[in-house]
């Protein structure tokens, strides 16, 4: 048995794990590795391995940094069964869609700019065909049913917590009459936060591969990020600016609107037009309501008592590009949350370039941003930043708001770590940016586990 790392290994973006157990391949994860344009674009068309040699797929969760190369994988010959959860796979497929749609028309709009200069056009990576015959080979399955993959390795899906449908992997592996256990994280969720339910404790692993994106951080409570994005909003509203927040059109922009649904019922937002500007995060909500099995007591009773937790007076889901573009030349003040989260591609580029130049405006950060990507380059504060190409002055606030992160901060994950494994047990630190999975890796030998160890990109370890 072989465990080879390729992708989110000291940084955040692109995870890519293989297993090879008796001569079949199984690969964890196909994501999009982000952060500059150029070197992204070969990262994610050039894999490390045949694609044609992968048996299967095991899909954690739907987000593009997990599921968003898939259709490079297809493109190139990949033709087996891509596994996840039920819910995974019908967000899967609106993302996948989504990601290429973006794909093709951010490769236009770049090579409008391009032609000006006398530049040679550049490729979309992917296109909607190759996200179709992407969805075709996904698979659902319920959390908690032991699945076949081959018939010397079987996984079973527990809820991580995260996003809707993601899940912890556990794999039962056989080769030479001696089997492991090892449990693949994905992205591990927080306890006690809105929408959906804790994540499901494992014990007795063997081997873990776990992330690490905010192992040296403890992020604030819930209940006062959405105080103070309430705050930041009604700040920037009565100087009669407009509030841009990027957000992943999956999860957080569903969490930032029940935070403001609350907010607004608590009298302590200021009553102002809200746009959720995303087709997937249109699409992505409807897969919410279709999947009320994933949500926590609370949320529940919300939805039975009360409203639509994602509808209310003032908000409004925008489809069509037209109406996105009449936004940029809005006067009065209004909120706009707009995908993607980090600021690499989609409608939010478009209304940063519109925005960032304006000092009575603001751009609230919401979630992680990775190395490299726009959104990181706005979060330390640069006053200059370049959108399709162009350079922007940033005049614009720019907040950042920690408490909404779908990731498990530093005492979760030692929680869930510190009974999934033991002192006999074998932890792989992924998914974090290199201080971060240090610092959960020195954390977890101060805990006394066996062995654990930051792998290497490319590194290959024998099970």
């Amino acid at each position: 048995m072989k465990l080879t790392f390729y992708g989110a290994i000291r940084t955040v973006t692109g995870s890519m794990h293989m297993l090879d157990v008796n001569g079949r391949r199984i690969l964890l994860d196909c994501g999009l590795y982000q952060g500059r344009r150029a070197e992204a674009y070969e990262r994610n068309s050039r894999f490390p391995f045949d694609p044609r040699s992968v048996d299967a797929v095991v899909l954690s969760h739907a987000h593009i940094d997990h599921s968003g190369n898939l259709p490079s994988l297809v493109k190139q010959g990949f033709r087996g069964d891509i596994l996840c959860t039920a819910a995974t796979r019908d967000l899967a497929a609106v993302m996948l869609r989504d990601s290429a749609d973006i794909q093709v028309s951010d490769s236009d709009f770049v090579n409008k700019i391009r032609a000006q200069h006398g530049e040679k056009p550049v490729e979309p990576l992917y296109r909607p065909a190759d996200a179709e015959r992407t969805i075709e080979l996904l698979v659902g399955y319920s959390y908690e049913r032991q699945v076949a993959i081959t018939r010397d390795a079987t996984l079973t899906f527990y809820d991580a917590g995260h996003i809707l449908g993601a899940a912890i992997t556990v794999f039962e592996l056989t080769e030479a009459k001696r089997t492991v256990h090892l449990a693949f994280t994905g992205d591990l969720g927080r306890r006690n936060t809105p929408i959906l339910k804790d994540p499901t404790v494992i014990t007795g692993m063997d081997y873990i591969i776990t992330e690490s994106t905010y192992a040296d951080q403890e992020h604030e409570p819930m209940a006062a990020a959405e105080e103070r994005l309430a705050g930041l909003i009604n700040r920037t509203v009565s100087r009669g600016g407009h509030v841009i927040i990027p957000a992943f059109a999956v999860e957080r922009t569903q969490e930032i609107v029940y935070a403001l649904h609350r907010q607004r019922l608590a009298g302590t937002l200021a009553d102002v037009p809200i746009f959720v500007d995303s087709p997937l995060a249109v699409d992505a909500t409807d897969v919410f309501r279709l999947h009320p099995e994933c949500f926590d007591q609370e949320t529940a009773e919300f939805m039975r008592t009360r409203e639509d937790p994602f509808g209310f007076r003032r908000l409004h889901y925008i489809r069509g590009v037209e109406e996105s573009k009449k936004l940029n030349s809005m006067q009065e003040p209004f909120v706009v949350i707009a995908a993607s989260g980090m600021c690499e591609s989609g409608r939010v580029l478009h209304h940063l370039r519109h925005g960032i130049e304006d000092p009575d405006n603001m751009v609230i950060l919401v979630g992680f941003q990775a190395e490299n990507t726009l959104g990181r380059r706005l979060q330390d504060g640069n006053r200059q930043v370049h959108i399709f190409g162009e350079e922007f002055h940033v005049r614009a606030d720019v907040e950042f708001i920690n408490g909404f992160s779908a990731h498990a901060d530093r005492n979760d994950l030692l929680w869930w770590l510190g009974q999934a494994a033991s002192a006999s047990s074998h932890v792989f630190v992924v998914h974090g940016e290199e201080r971060m999975a240090e610092a959960l890796a020195d954390a977890l030998r101060k805990k006394g586990i066996g062995h654990v160890e930051v792998p290497e990109p490319g590194q290959a370890v024998d099970l």
